[in-house]
């Protein structure tokens, strides 16, 4: 079976005539499958007591979150769509009940995975869904897998000392981001509904001794699998006979999700012999697992590359919070660049050492994806030079894709490393705001005959309180650019076309999300619709919606605004 995650979403994606054709399902007629349950070990026990899980990759565990006239908040139609749900579904009177878990769906095999994790460079042990139950896989009718879990159900063996809950705060981020990140043709797990449940969480949003109740709230998650590095970095740190768990998962993950390396044989479509220094050479079609760790390697190396494009900031790369398909996964502390700042980190609980700063997420990636390959190493499903080549293939992808990406931002018909990289330094000197800035290059034009007081005008909603130093810096290197531009010979409106189909005029900026929370937890739910309307296409102009591409105004650099911690 194809996996769905192989390729990245288009940008902008909006409903076709194969979608609209294809049947339409209530939510008692959705095809479920318990793969996960059916083919890998589990937990004998399926109590919620806090425990270590040995020996298993899951534990059967029901929603407890407590409810009290559950409310839906918002849903995604291009999810309900890949589900082949009927949307008229999200107007029963039940759905709420549904989807915080109240009510068992039919069909479903609730259970939390096990597994462990590298958090801030150190390993943390058994960690697993401590607040998330996977309902189970529903095949749609185009034959794809989709694992449904809702995000702060309650409580399982995964807990530790927490409550199994989520805040609508952190739901309504999730959400939103899960289906902006997807408008902007970024690999991600996906949301189909947010329902808030009528309950208070207790939360201490900066760990300083001050809690405060806030409205408890579920997401509906959605990916085709939500395997990470650390379901297998789990076993591999346990007893010798954990490594053939180890070996299963690899097993269970290529059958799954990467069926067309089950039986590999020399062909065209993949790149199979490369040496390494003195090494031998590494032949792939003699190893699926080695085929596998590249291609996971590939697909991370590729969704970092996209989201130093976008100027994306995860916040907490750690290794659980890798998707071993390549996808964005896990929206904490998560932030876009208001302000072009390398060093930005949206996490306070990362601000001492900055580790997961925008700047250092291709090397995090780099490491995690050692960690990633250590237990494949440790099971001998791979060679210590296999190991060695996954990582290498990392960092050939990544630079082969990030460099393609600044390219196309440029409009420039090749990568140009001394204008990129000098381009890189203005926008962090002056702070500039990145995405306003890349959309408004494409305004600037292909003409030599500009004349020097001009060539800023294009740019000047994004240079703000520039001296007259720094505006001379901006007009030599624009001029460097255009000469690149007439070199080129690409006609300007074709280029500014193209230009904007990779460069959006719209992100989920925090004070965004921040906006629609404080009406939400008011009880307002229009303007959480209306940015999930917004961030769907966010290479569109959308006359009418310009507010929403504006600078922060001056409170949204408060924390909990634009910085947040780990705590849900």
């Amino acid at each position: 079976m194809a996996s769905a995650a192989a390729e990245a979403p288009a940008p902008s994606p909006s409903p076709t005539a194969a979608a609209n054709s294809r049947p339409r399902r209530v939510l008692e007629e959705l095809s479920w499958d318990d793969s996960f349950v059916r083919e890998l070990p589990g937990d004998p026990r399926s109590d919620a007591i806090p425990r270590e899980v040995l020996h298993a990759c899951y534990t059967k565990v029901s929603p407890s979150a407590p409810v009290d006239n559950p409310k839906l908040v918002a849903w995604s139609q291009s999810v309900a769509d890949i589900l082949d749900l009927d949307h008229k579904e999200f107007e029963r009177p039940d759905f709420p009940q549904l989807f915080s878990g109240a009510n068992p769906l039919v069909g479903s095999s609730p259970y939390a995975q096990c597994y462990g994790g590298h958090q801030f460079g150190s390993w943390a042990g058994q960690l697993g869904d401590g607040r998330a139950i996977t309902l189970g896989e529903v095949i749609n009718s185009r034959g794809e897998r989709w694992e449904l879990q809702l995000k702060g159900c309650g409580k399982t063996p995964y807990s530790r000392f927490a409550d199994g809950l989520a805040v609508l705060r952190s739901s309504i981020r999730e959400f939103l981001c899960s289906e902006a990140m997807h408008g902007l043709g970024i690999p991600t797990t996906r949301a189909l509904c947010l329902v808030e449940t009528g309950k208070s969480v207790v939360r201490d949003l900066f760990y300083d001794g001050n809690s405060k109740e806030e409205p408890g709230a579920i997401v509906c998650r959605v990916a085709p699998s939500f395997l990470r590095f650390g379901s297998y970095q789990i076993h591999a740190t346990r007893d010798k006979e954990d490594l053939e768990i180890v070996r299963h998962l690899a097993d269970y993950t290529i059958r799954h999700h990467y069926a067309h390396l089950e039986n590999i044989k020399k062909s065209e479509g993949l790149s199979f012999e490369a040496a390494i220094g003195d090494s031998p050479a590494i032949d792939l079609t003699s190893n699926k697992y080695a085929a596998w760790a590249v291609e996971v390697a590939e697909r991370t190396a590729f969704l970092i590359a996209r989201w130093q494009g976008v100027g994306f900031t995860h916040g907490v790369l750690n290794t659980d919070n890798m998707s071993v398909l390549g996808l964005t996964i896990d929206y904490g502390p998560f932030g876009f660049l208001d302000a072009f700042d390398p060093s930005y980190t949206p996490n306070t609980t990362d601000l001492p050492g900055k580790r997961y700063c925008f700047a250092n997420q291709p090397d995090v990636g780099l490491w995690n994806i050692a960690q990633f390959t250590s237990p494949l190493t440790a099971a001998e499903l791979i060679s210590k030079d296999e190991a060695n080549y996954v990582m290498e293939r990392y960092g050939t992808k990544f630079m082969d894709e990030y460099q393609s990406i600044m390219t196309r931002k440029l409009g420039l018909p090749k990568y140009n490393k001394q204008l990129i990289g000098k381009l890189l330094n203005n926008l962090a000197v002056d702070k500039v705001d990145y995405t306003n800035f890349f959309r408004l290059l494409s305004n600037v034009k292909a003409d030599h005959n500009i004349p020097e007081k001009e060539l800023l005008v294009p740019l000047k909603a994004a240079l703000l309180d520039i001296g007259p130093e720094r505006k001379e810096a901006w007009i030599s290197w624009v001029q460097t650019y255009i000469e690149e531009l007439v070199s080129s010979g690409v006609p300007d409106e074709e280029r500014k076309a193209a230009m904007n189909s990779v460069n959006p005029k719209y992100v989920l900026r925090n004070y965004l999300c921040q906006t629609a929370i404080d009406a939400a937890e008011q009880g307002d739910y229009d303007e959480v619709r209306r940015l999930l309307k917004v961030m769907e296409h966010p290479y569109d102009e959308q006359p009418g919606m310009e507010k929403y591409a504006r600078l922060p105004p001056a409170w949204a650099y408060r924390p909990g605004v634009c910085m947040l911690s780990c705590s849900s």
